[in-house]
């Protein structure tokens, strides 16, 4: 299949299958097997187990649950809440709501993304931190603002998202 743009769109590039313990999921499937409705919840528990949906956890949703791996995948897509890839141990979550956008988001982007040497969507490479453009984290009296973790920071400047950065990854490699 071609985008596009002319590139193959493959299967394996968008959804990289990687060899996982089905065991844990196969308690949350236990739970909801049979309750109609429940495929949503059941993708959320696998991606809290795994921290994203592995292409074999999908395809043994699918089988247990007994629905065509096109509607699993088709509610996994859908929902901008699933990832496909493993993150890094920081998921650094980007606001780009018209609050972050008027008060220079794509200037604090320009700044991680070179901090980081990574694009949106992209893990660095020793695994450490995920940048994930977002269309509101509702934190607009903070524009703009970053989440890491659970954790806002906000009236970012380039130089201040910097900063937290470099001190995340000073503290990680102190340890």
């Amino acid at each position: 299949m071609q985008c596009c743009c002319g590139e193959e769109k493959k299967l394996e590039n968008r959804f990289p299958d990687s060899d996982v313990d089905l065991q844990p999921l196969n308690a949350v499937l236990e739970k909801y097997k049979g309750i109609p409705g429940s495929l949503i919840t059941i993708l959320q528990q696998a991606q809290g187990i795994y921290g994203y949906l592995p292409r074999k956890a999908l395809a043994h949703i699918a089988d247990v649950i007994g629905v065509k791996p096109a509607k699993v995948l088709g509610a996994a897509t859908f929902y901008t809440q699933f990832r496909f890839k493993p993150i890094g141990k920081y998921l650094v979550m980007l606001c780009q709501g018209t609050a972050c956008h008027v008060n220079g988001s794509e200037k604090i982007e320009y700044a991680l993304c070179d901090e980081l040497n990574i694009k949106d969507g992209e893990t660095t490479p020793d695994n450490l931190f995920t940048l994930e453009n977002v269309a509101c984290l509702g934190c607009c009296s903070l524009a703009p603002v970053m989440m890491i973790n659970g954790e806002a920071y906000g009236k970012l400047t380039p130089d201040s998202a910097r900063k937290v950065i470099r001190e995340i990854y000073k503290k990680e490699t102190n340890s």
